[in-house]
């Protein structure tokens, strides 16, 4: 548990930094809240670094409040980018550079929160056997530094996962088989409006690993082919 926490903070405090990294402004109390904010963001990242995780998660939601104040004063966007929340569901059997990327993807919309797929729901959908258990999968894909919580589905209801996050925006792959039209209608009727839906363009294949399938079949290949030698 204090692991888990201690890793929700680093993440809170690095989404800050980031959000920090882009905010400009002219007038000079203004920036004077955001000298102080930008203070107790560093007051967080010391006492983190000492182990004090509860005094840097006050530290942290304290300056995230002074910045929010900043940009609302300022007549800007309060939540920016960094701070919306991004809904990504999939498998991650195999983890490989390709779900890294894609999640990388995802993180330029906000925080990411991922929806790991149960086993039987992933052997339904992949039809065949996940190599990887779920609680394996999950444990992988908290790893990753773009993923800001990282939770098993639901077993029975996909929109009830998307639903616990309560998302600004649901990042699919370009390979997920989802009708857009068909989930927005269902997100209205439970309430759920104002959800933006964006589909990463194609598949990144910059590595020669970057589908499970193909990592499957290159092991089948290397590992598991009869030895010419022991056939003569």
């Amino acid at each position: 548990m204090a692991d888990e926490i201690r890793d929700r903070v680093t993440k809170y405090i690095r989404g800050m930094k980031e959000r920090l990294s882009k905010v400009h402004v002219s007038d000079e109390k203004l920036h004077k809240i955001l000298d102080l904010s930008r203070q107790y963001t560093e007051d967080a990242e010391y006492y983190l670094s000492k182990g004090d995780e509860i005094t840097a998660l006050v530290d942290v939601v304290y300056a995230e409040g002074l910045l929010d104040s900043v940009m609302m004063l300022s007549g800007k966007d309060p939540e920016s980018d960094v701070s919306k929340k991004v809904f990504v569901g999939g498998t991650f059997d195999l983890l490989h550079p390709g779900h890294v990327e894609f999640l990388k993807e995802a993180a330029k919309y906000g925080r990411v929160y991922v929806s790991i797929s149960r086993d039987k729901n992933a052997e339904r959908v992949k039809r065949r056997p996940i190599v990887m258990h779920e609680d394996e999968r999950l444990e992988l894909v908290k790893a990753i530094r773009y993923v800001y919580e990282a939770f098993l589905g639901h077993e029975n209801d996909f929109l009830d996962s998307v639903m616990r996050v309560r998302p600004d925006v649901i990042f699919l792959g370009p390979d997920q088989k989802v009708d857009e039209n068909f989930l927005k209608e269902e997100l209205k009727r439970r309430g759920l409006n104002e959800v933006q839906i964006i589909r990463m363009n194609e598949r990144v294949n910059a590595w020669n690993h970057s589908s499970s399938t193909r990592i499957i079949s290159d092991v089948l290949e290397k590992f598991c082919k009869p030895n010419s030698e022991s056939q003569t």
